[in-house]
């Protein structure tokens, strides 16, 4: 096949805008009826059309592999959905977000992006990973009249950096984190490309060897950049999901919601868990849920802080 910058890819119930707008990736923008983002080293546009996802590059592309894969167009959506517990408060989770996907992303920008995320806002976080972006990664080319575009900056660039460069960012206590994650990668001493091969539990342990890393978002590393389906990031959100759906009226610890989530949700917890965050965060207000204290479509809710 000829080398193309558009592809079309024929899936059913996947929703483009609750899966890139749910707090798992940060690089995406609505624009002009479509999204626009960055995946690797590639400019991205996609659009949703019935029945199929339409994606468009700066540079032709003779394969469409990595972006099928980045969008886990193979997922079997309603097989995962099956594998749900049946109760509820994930019934009305799943009718209020249905085609709701989670990502591949990279290990190194997922772990990056969620070590700069704690006790942040989403739309802090963006503006953060921006500026990351800008001031060290590599220029990209994008169509005509499109802001410009940079790739995500490597752990090698990023371990070259100061801290002091790394908080012009805006980062703030996160820059020393980052700093110290970049370079353990880019040294060899934490191989990120072995995680792929350890049972979950290792692997979580392996990443909160990093500062700043802590169970959340080893989890969330975990979860959405190698695939673990059962990992089951815990946030304030989900915190308030599982009190609010499936203890009402009680005093429970976070451990023991923890467990809770363990043992119920099954081998698809990840999934089951971006559906609740999601639906919390998004759509429980309208649906006869209580809506978060920032309001049911406030995109500025502190995302995924993790204490180690």
């Amino acid at each position: 096949m000829p080398p193309s910058c558009t592809t079309r890819f024929e899936v059913t119930a996947y929703d483009l805008a609750a899966t890139l707008d749910s707090g798992q990736v940060f690089r995406w923008r609505p624009t002009a009826g479509q999204w626009v983002g960055v995946v690797g080293a590639r400019w991205v546009a996609l659009a949703s059309e019935p029945g199929a996802i339409v994606a468009r590059t700066a540079v032709p592309c003779a394969s469409w592999d990595w972006l099928a894969d980045y969008l886990q167009i193979q997922t079997d959506l309603e097989a995962v959905l099956r594998a749900f517990p049946d109760d509820e408060p994930l019934r009305r989770a799943v009718a209020a977000c249905r085609g709701l996907r989670l990502l591949r992303q990279d290990p190194w920008e997922c772990l990056a992006s969620f070590i700069l995320s704690s006790t942040k806002q989403i739309v802090q976080i963006r503006q953060i990973i921006d500026r990351l972006c800008q001031h060290f990664g590599e220029p990209l080319a994008v169509p005509p009249g499109h802001v410009p575009a940079f790739a995500f900056p490597s752990p090698d660039r990023l371990a070259r950096a100061t801290e002091a460069r790394l908080r012009g960012c805006k980062m703030g206590f996160r820059a020393p984190y980052l700093l110290a994650a970049a370079r353990r990668v880019a040294s060899g001493q934490t191989d990120l490309e072995a995680l792929r091969r350890l049972p979950l539990a290792e692997g979580r342990s392996r990443l909160m060897e990093l500062p700043g890393v802590g169970r959340k978002i080893a989890d969330c590393v975990l979860l959405f950049a190698y695939g673990f389906p059962e990992a089951f990031p815990v946030d304030v959100w989900i915190l308030k999901a599982l009190r609010e759906l499936y203890f009402p009226r009680r005093r429970v610890s976070p451990a023991v919601l923890q467990q809770f989530a363990a043992a119920h949700f099954g081998p698809w917890a990840g999934y089951a868990q971006q559906y609740l965050f999601h639906y919390i965060r998004t759509c429980a207000g309208r649906t006869g849920g209580t809506p978060p204290a920032s309001g049911p479509r406030d995109s500025n809710v502190t995302l995924y802080a993790d204490h180690p």
